[in-house]
This record gives structure tokens, sequence and C-alpha cells, in this order.
């Protein structure tokens, strides 16, 4: 891949292609307006086929390697390999205090989509579409669900640009990791 770089609204990060999307990803039929104001999405370009990225997304021990965010710790409880339904356990840490969290997995399509959600109702989302070298991955912060004083506390309380900047973080991350792995598998 070409060291240039493409972004629209994003902080640029060396050496990485990041397209910034603030837009609604379907999600069943149920989201059509594709300028959902509460749905941080931002996506890269990898050069990896989707079922090594899927692999990496769908298996919760390694969401701790691909974290920008530093707030995911490691799998406390859950499959090797989520499908939909499937429940996870996570160690987390966030304003310096640690905690425990459950998610279940809401959307799936293996090497295309998978989502999760815990309690609070927000889903995280991985998009994967085909490109000419690899593909293409968007990730989702979704808090569309909330009704009005969950959505004021989440965006008062900074979530909407804090889970940006952690979406760039972990496309970074994730694209390294599936490359590699790529690399390795080719090896």
């Amino acid at each position: 891949m070409a060291d240039s770089l493409q972004f629209r609204g994003a902080v640029p990060r060396p050496h990485r292609t990041l397209v910034v999307v603030n837009s609604c990803l379907p999600d069943s039929g149920n989201m059509t307006d594709a300028a959902h104001p509460r749905v941080i999405s931002e996506s890269v370009d990898v050069d990896a086929p989707a079922e090594v990225i899927f692999s990496i997304l769908s298996d919760p021990r390694q969401h701790a390697r691909i974290d920008g965010s530093g707030s995911v710790r490691e799998l406390v409880k859950g499959p090797e390999r989520l499908s939909k339904g499937a429940t996870f356990g996570m160690d987390m840490k966030l304003f310096g205090l640690p905690y425990k969290i459950r998610n279940t997995v809401v959307e799936y399509d293996e090497d295309r989509r998978i989502a999760w959600r815990h309690f609070g109702g927000h889903r995280w989302r991985y998009v994967l579409e085909p490109t000419a070298g690899g593909t293409r991955v968007t990730e989702s912060f979704d808090y569309s669900r909330y009704g009005l004083v969950p959505r004021l506390v989440v965006e008062l309380a900074g979530f909407p640009q804090r889970n940006r900047e952690g979406i760039a973080g972990t496309l970074v991350k994730l694209k390294k990791a599936a490359e590699k792995d790529a690399n390795g598998k080719q090896a």
C-alpha cells in the first residue's frame, strides 16, 4: 500500500488510509438515515481479506490486541468465536477505574458484519466491504436507540468524541494486526 494519506475530518495518522464517515449503517432495515447524528463511524482500507479481519473481530480474546481506546483489558469469559446471540465478558477500564462488562452479539453476517451491545444499549459495529486491494472496515459506535436522557448523558460525558478517537486508534491497530496475520498465512 502506498504511504499516501486520505482523510476527511480526522486527525491524520502517518502511513494510514482513513476515511471518516459519519453515517448510519443499516441494521436489518431499521436504520435508514444516511447521516444519523448518533452513529459515529470511521473506515480504513486494509490489505487483507475479509476472513482474516473477521477472524480477529469474532475472537474476543483478540479485542485487547486491537483496542485503540485503552479501555479494553482482557477477556473474562466467552466463546473462542462469536456468533449471533453469543455473550462475552471483558475487563475494562474507563477514567482510570476498572470494571467488567458483558456483551451480546446482536448482528452477525460471517466475514461481513458483526456488532455487540451491553446493558447500555449502544452498539459497537464492524462492517467489512471488499475493495480492489483488500477490505474496507467501518467501525461504528451507535447510540441511536437511546432515549433523550441516556443520549444527553452520553453526549455530556463526551463519549461521541472520545469514541471517535478510540475508533480511529482501533482501526490503525486492526489494520496492522490483520495485515500481519494475512502475511503470516501467506508465508
